[in-house]
């Protein structure tokens, strides 16, 4: 699948760059990684302080949750996300947050118990895994997420992380789990133009979320080839966040569905 930047280079190990700034992030919150977003305050009463705090994202893609909905929240982090989902869908509803970072995890996994008393009832669980392999087997050998079984799949500045060489997996596998009308909700660091490669091989930036990043027109032709429709910037910085080498990076919000929905807006 055509990408909008080849591959990294050797010159440093790019998981690992990812994987130690954000642990790290799990512990002191570090302001430069990603841009600042609010949300409904009321969502956020009943959430540790201490998630809050250590999300990093760049959009709010949870506006697309609907009452009920099965969501899977790739690079879920702290948990900030999946836990505004959680109220979000409802006692009937289910969320599922993949992530692959220690840190993060102990941080998620240990304010379930404290939210799921706050709203009455717990349908979040945090997965240890990376996200461009949800179709990874599992201890019984089926992968972990199965087919069909999620309506939403959003991500909150997390694709940008991702190795180019990797992505197309990940495009598929989204695809993969959604089922039939699915949705997704996808917020990310776009770019006016491709990245070149002294860029993306430069850890700083590519772990904060910035030479990783798809370019604009690509990140759309993404999913329009996976099938889905009506996708579109629901939101787009007008301004950029970011400007390195004359490339403009800026925030955005892509959603889509897939056919056999109601439409992708809330």
């Amino acid at each position: 699948m055509p990408d909008s930047c080849c591959p990294p280079s050797d010159a440093f190990d790019q998981t690992r760059a990812v994987e130690e700034r954000y642990g790290a992030a799990a512990h002191a919150q570090e302001a430069c990684l990603c841009t600042p977003v609010g949300f409904d305050p009321e969502l956020l009463r009943v959430i540790p302080k201490a998630v809050v705090e250590r999300d990093y994202g760049c959009g709010d893609p949870t506006r697309w949750v609907r009452a009920g909905d099965r969501v899977l929240d790739l690079g879920s982090g702290s948990g900030k996300n999946a836990f505004i989902c959680s109220q979000l869908v409802g006692a009937d509803g289910a969320v599922i947050g993949i992530d692959r970072n220690v840190e993060m995890l102990a941080l998620s996994r240990g304010a379930a118990a404290q939210v799921a008393e706050a709203i009455g009832y717990n349908n979040v669980q945090f997965v240890d895994g990376s996200i461009e392999a949800l179709d990874a087997p599992i201890d019984d050998g089926t992968p972990l997420v199965a087919d069909e079984s999620v309506d939403l799949v959003l991500s909150n500045c997390v694709l940008n992380l991702v190795n180019p060489s990797d992505r197309e997996r990940l495009l598929a596998n989204i695809r993969r789990v959604l089922a039939p009308g699915g949705r997704v909700a996808i917020s990310d660091i776009v770019c006016d133009q491709v990245v070149p490669q002294h860029l993306q091989d430069d850890p700083d930036l590519w772990s904060g979320c910035i030479s990783g990043a798809w370019e604009e027109s690509a990140f759309l032709d993404a999913f329009r080839r996976l099938g889905f429709e009506q996708v579109h910037y629901a939101d787009r910085s007008q301004d950029p966040w970011r400007e390195v080498e004359g490339i403009e990076f800026r925030a955005v919000t892509l959603v889509g569905d897939l056919p056999g929905s109601s439409g992708c807006c809330p």
